[in-house]
């Protein structure tokens, strides 16, 4: 079943999110600070070009190999949600649905977010709001995970430049604990709350009493459909396999960015605990995103690589473009192909945005 694209004609556009101005205005600051460290320290637009071709390409390679690799991880966990609603759903088609949304949340920056369970739901007949339910619980599990080894890289005495102050690492030592500790129990909080997923539906459900009767059920649908993808993991078994191939994901993703620090002489010989951090720093930077750009990806990069680890201005700027390049935009010549092959108009991707944003 192919499902309908929403119509937009004449809706108003509601204003953006009011949340969004805080992070836009944390990166508008960071930016400014990065330029003004540039002037401070004198930034040598020669000496960021030797950069890129002292890096050694074969890393680069294979970095995007592994990023490329990551969304076949992602594509065997959205099929463990995916399954006990659509068992006769193919591998193939969620994969081309995975690459061909991460295209779109590279053009289109966050409101492409919805691309992705739209086109699997297109291609395996699940329902639409299931698959929204199931990238809410991906992005739930992502960024418990990420937190947890975020925390605890921290935590694990990171090996900063030595010119920063012991209030700095007391302070990254501590936070790191309590931000592990956190990731770790609500993960543990999560998994558990998966086998409530019938009571909070009928709970939600009795609450919308006060509605007229064709409203109620009409919104007692859109609840049981929402809370699908729930329901496909409530059991211990899908439980442990989602969680299992959540670590993963991230195993890969850190395989990414460690060949990606081994292409530049400054940072190969960078700690496990300090990927990890640098993985955390640009997770958080990477909530702000400018269509086809990125933007807190790059920032966040730049400052960890420069204030942390005291890499060269000019090495980091160009590792945080090759790791946005590689990690994000590097899967858009794919999704374009798969884009073709799947018969998607641009119309269609535009429209599915436009709705995001509305």
């Amino acid at each position: 079943m192919q499902e309908k694209l929403p119509n937009t004609a004449g809706k108003p556009r509601r204003p953006m999110a009011r949340g969004f101005w805080i992070p836009s205005l944390l990166l508008l600051a960071a930016v400014g600070f990065l330029v003004w460290r540039a002037r401070q320290s004198g930034f040598d637009p020669v000496e960021f070009a030797s950069s890129f071709r002292t890096a050694h390409w074969g890393w680069l390679a294979a970095a995007w190999a592994v990023g490329m690799l990551s969304y076949m991880g992602r594509t065997v966990r959205w099929m463990v949600m995916l399954r006990p609603l659509a068992p006769e759903a193919r591998y193939r088609d969620v994969l081309a649905g995975t690459i061909v949304g991460f295209s779109a949340v590279y053009l289109f920056g966050r409101p492409g977010e919805i691309v992705r369970p739209w086109l699997i739901a297109r291609s395996t007949g699940a329902s639409f709001p299931s698959q929204i339910a199931a990238l809410v619980l991906e992005r739930i599990y992502d960024t418990l995970l990420i937190l947890a080894f975020f925390g605890y890289a921290l935590a694990s005495s990171i090996q900063i430049h030595p010119s920063a102050g012991p209030e700095l690492r007391w302070l990254l030592a501590k936070g790191g604990w309590i931000i592990g500790i956190i990731g770790s129990l609500s993960l543990g909080a999560l998994a558990v709350l998966q086998h409530w997923a019938p009571k909070f539906e009928q709970r939600i459900i009795d609450a919308l009493g006060f509605l007229r009767e064709h409203h109620q059920e009409r919104a007692a649908r859109l609840v049981r459909s929402a809370l699908e993808g729930l329901r496909a993991t409530r059991s211990a078994s899908a439980t442990a396999r989602l969680l299992l191939w959540s670590v993963v994901e991230w195993a890969i993703i850190y395989a990414c960015f460690h060949a990606m620090f081994r292409a530049f002489p400054e940072t190969a010989a960078l700690a496990p605990s300090q990927v990890l951090a640098y993985i955390g720093f640009v997770a958080i930077g990477s909530i702000v995103q400018v269509p086809g750009l990125g933007g807190g990806f790059q920032v966040a990069s730049i400052l960890v690589t420069t204030e942390l680890f005291r890499i060269p201005l000019e090495t980091a700027t160009s590792l945080a473009l090759l790791n946005w390049v590689t990690a994000v935009a590097g899967a858009v010549p794919v999704g374009a192909v798969l884009a073709v092959r799947e018969g998607l108009r641009w119309r269609e991707l535009t429209q599915l945005k436009a709705e995001a944003m509305s």
